[in-house]
């Protein structure tokens, strides 16, 4: 479980204790793979955590069921996004997950945009609408769920958006989700700028090749893992803590003064020729 089994609630009285006491989490995409990792990690630090998901039940159980037996608390939150309103339906789950737990109007202190589709098609491949997918969910729905956030937040709060490597270098075969994140990075410099005055930190995490669900079709072939590894400065795959313990980073006190920045979380993929001896 990971950095799970921190000290959510290691105080004589039972409350929430850790660098995230009294704060409160949305992680979309939330109940599997590096989103679960998030909410783990947040929760470890004492915020009660909001886990989107798309429609995976048993998932979302799990990772609540995991945070509420490391000490956490949480809630699940079903919205599949790529539909019509699925924004409306989180927002409204959030209410009602977040009514009777803690202090009325408690808003919201940090957001994880993690939910997000792949895409493994070169650019004679990627039709219209598979595009159309791409940028809608990667996309317009994290620029949707913080303009619905930002009411809720709380002055001081943290946004993390959820990136990758791959807006860094060539990859044709992902030339559509390539163009998607690229979009989802470039939003980081100007909200950051306009949130700054109420103390609102935006930042984006670019992970590389990561060991989950999502990737497991190439991440469970031996040769695709040995190239990874041969043009990774740290010469291994990453795990989802690695990207979330990054994340926990950027949405606590230590964070506080970073903003505005795309944080490359690959382990150095594709730095130059690597010089192991």
């Amino acid at each position: 479980m990971g950095n799970a089994t921190n000290h959510a609630t290691d105080d004589a009285t039972g409350n929430a204790t850790g660098e995230l006491a009294g704060k409160t989490a949305l992680v979309t995409g939330g109940s599997r793979g590096i989103g679960r990792a998030v909410a783990l990690r947040l929760a470890a630090e004492g915020a009660l955590v909001a886990v989107h998901y798309g429609g995976n039940d048993a998932a979302a159980k799990e990772t609540v069921a995991a945070i509420e037996e490391a000490g956490g608390r949480a809630f699940a939150v079903r919205a599949r996004f790529g539909e019509e309103g699925a924004v409306d339906r989180l927002f409204e789950g959030l209410a009602e997950g977040l009514a009777g737990r803690g202090p009325a109007g408690r808003g919201l202190d940090i957001v994880v945009n993690n939910a997000g589709i792949i895409s493994g098609n070169s650019i004679e491949q990627v039709t219209q609408e598979e595009l159309d997918r791409l940028l809608a969910i990667n996309v317009s729905t994290p620029f949707f769920v913080i303009q619905r956030a930002l009411p809720l937040m709380n002055d001081g709060g943290r946004i993390v958006n959820m990136g990758s490597t791959a807006s860094r270098f060539a990859v044709s075969t992902q030339i559509g989700y390539t163009i998607s994140k690229a979009a989802l990075e470039s939003m980081t410099p100007s909200l950051a700028n306009e949130l700054g005055g109420r103390g609102i930190t935006v930042n984006t995490v670019a992970p590389g090749a990561i060991r989950t669900d999502m990737t497991a079709g190439y991440t469970a072939i031996p040769e695709v893992v040995a190239g990874l590894e041969s043009i990774t400065a740290l010469g291994r795959l990453g795990e989802p803590e690695d990207v979330a313990d990054v994340v926990g980073f950027l949405a606590g006190p230590k964070g506080r003064w970073v903003t505005g920045q795309t944080i490359d979380v690959s382990g150095g993929t594709y730095l130059g020729p690597i010089a192991h001896a």
